[in-house]
């Protein structure tokens, strides 16, 4: 029988590091470690408040720490979720395309699957229609000069 020892992580007021950081380490270790898994739901910000002795302010932005990290998503009025590993899809251009990034439409979210504050990318080819794709699910690569797109 094998013994696992987990280290607690607490909140130092004190610290140097600013209070939602520390929340948010505490959060990102317990996804790290398994303890929340893909599709398992976080604590919610008032269970985060009263565990931790923290404002709700405080808790907010330790999450949206993790949402800005892709580690999680918040669907409204729902709660928190561990962000399932998706696979990412690689999209050659040519050097002449431009890529920009904008938040998407509601009916570009439910077309595309993505949640509430993933972004989009937008391909614009010569010559082509525009191609919407999810910013955390696509990498782009450059096509060298020369070589015939795929």
């Amino acid at each position: 029988m094998s013994v696992r020892t987990v280290k607690i992580m607490t909140i130092d007021p004190g610290s140097d590091r600013a209070v939602f950081r520390q929340l948010a380490d505490i959060l990102r270790s317990g996804i790290e470690s398994g303890q929340y898994r893909p599709g398992q739901m976080l604590p919610s910000e008032t269970q985060l408040m009263g565990d931790h002795g923290l404002s709700r302010a405080t808790a907010r932005l330790a999450l949206a720490e993790l949402r800005k990290e892709g580690l999680i998503v918040t669907v409204p009025r729902l709660g928190s979720y561990v962000r399932g590993a998706e696979a990412a899809e690689t999209v050659r251009v040519e050097p002449s395309a431009l890529i920009t990034s904008r938040m998407p439409s509601a009916a570009e979210r439910r077309e595309l699957g993505i949640p509430e504050g993933v972004p989009v990318l937008v391909i614009s080819r010569e010559g082509g229609a525009a191609e919407v794709r999810p910013a955390d699910r696509t990498v782009i690569e450059i096509a060298s000069a020369g070589a015939s797109q795929d």
